[in-house]
């Protein structure tokens, strides 16, 4: 127990998270369940409000999409239909070409966006960022268009890719 909230202290887990910690440290297996029935009985683990939390931080802190966000909660073990509809609800409200645009000037700061868009290789490149960070393709797509004329190919390239 005492390993347990020492490693809840540090970062917010998941219960699958923490399970595989405690697997590897305990002495007794059958004592896994029975701390990580105490710590969600006391409130201390619970995983909707450690996926709650989770998007809103990616989404407000990092800018990411909501993709991505689902892709990172899995990683964390919350089960796909929890990440899912966590990730939902935490976008609901968000317009996601003010967040695209956002992110651009993020990773491109100092940058004349438009002049650097033109080369299909920025283009392409500023693409595979966006899709990386877990935006639509449609939004993405959007957005580059105000920047380069090109961006109308790059459902043509990712297209030729997937082949």
């Amino acid at each position: 127990m005492h390993y347990a909230a020492r490693a809840l202290s540090a970062r917010a887990q998941t219960s699958a998270e923490l399970r595989e910690k405690l697997k590897r440290r305990a002495a007794r297996r059958e004592d896994v369940d029975e701390v990580l029935r105490r710590l969600k009985d006391c409130g201390f683990l619970n995983d909707k409000r450690f996926a709650e939390s989770f998007a809103a931080w990616r989404r407000e802190n990092q800018g990411f999409g909501k993709a991505r966000v689902v892709r990172d909660l899995m990683a964390r073990r919350v089960a796909p239909a929890l990440a899912r509809q966590t990730a939902d609800a935490a976008y609901e409200s968000t317009d996601e070409i003010a967040l695209i645009e956002k992110f651009l000037e993020r990773k491109f700061r100092g940058k004349d966006l438009p002049s650097l868009l033109t080369q299909e290789r920025n283009l392409a490149a500023a693409y595979r960022k966006l899709r990386g960070a877990g935006f639509s393709m449609g939004n993405s797509i959007r957005v580059l268009k105000r920047y380069a004329a090109e961006a109308d190919r790059l459902e043509e390239m990712e297209s030729a890719e997937e082949t």
